[in-house]
């Protein structure tokens, strides 16, 4: 509404309005150009950080891929430097990750991780082990961690086969044994008593079938030698 604030007489009869609106700027109004360039930069920014949110649930979805071991740290707290420190002393085979519970519970949904949803709580760097030699993998932080006294980043749980091991059952991961163990097993097994070779195949799945692939390979492996 156009507000007229004087006016200005000449010598005719007609008389000259000044405008209010025509001569006052509104300091708190926002010119339409830059509104909509604020507007432009907020979208573009959305659709940035829904990008990013995608390549890393895509990530994660990847690092599933042959992985034997996913297990959630307590990150809250260490610096840039202590996770480079901490990288540069994981196995090639291991992988550490920082994600949003968010993300990773995404990624999960419906797998066999989705065990891991107790895990999903306060800020979490997540460990993916592609290797069947768990307890290698997982020494590395244990030693990181009693060097740099981080007792209050420990594991906040784990899946392994399926299974959802909490902070307090990760010694069982930890105490797995090697492959090399499983061999020296199968090897003392087989000299000894029939009862000792029913013991190794009561033992669980997963050591039952590395000790005949480690078996089969040493069989192989004679086999070829003598050629």
């Amino acid at each position: 509404m156009e507000a007229t604030l004087f006016s200005l007489h000449g010598s005719t009869s007609h008389s000259y309005p000044f405008y209010l609106k025509s001569h006052f700027k509104n300091p708190f109004t926002i010119p339409n150009s830059n509104l909509k360039l604020k507007q432009r930069t907020l979208t573009i920014r959305s659709a940035i950080s829904r990008t990013k949110k995608e390549e890393t649930v895509e990530t994660v979805k990847q690092q599933l891929e042959d992985c034997y071991l996913l297990a959630g740290i307590s990150y809250k707290g260490l610096t840039v430097k202590q996770f480079q420190d901490l990288r540069s002393q994981l196995p090639e085979t291991t992988k550490l990750l920082v994600a949003k519970n968010t993300l990773v519970l995404k990624a999960i949904e419906g797998t066999k991780w989705e065990a891991l949803r107790p895990c999903m709580k306060g800020m979490n760097a997540w460990l993916f082990v592609h290797s069947e030699e768990i307890p290698a993998a997982l020494k590395p932080y244990r030693t990181f961690q009693k060097e740099k006294k981080l007792e209050e980043n420990d594991f906040t749980g784990g899946v392994f086969e399926g299974k959802f091991y909490g902070p307090d059952e990760f010694k069982v991961l930890e105490n797995l044994p090697t492959r090399a163990e499983i061999y020296a097993q199968l090897l003392g097994s087989l000299k000894g008593p029939a009862s000792a070779v029913v013991g190794t195949i009561q033992a669980p799945a997963r050591n039952l079938v590395m000790v005949l692939q480690a078996y089969v390979k040493k069989l192989e492996e004679e086999q070829g030698g003598s050629q």
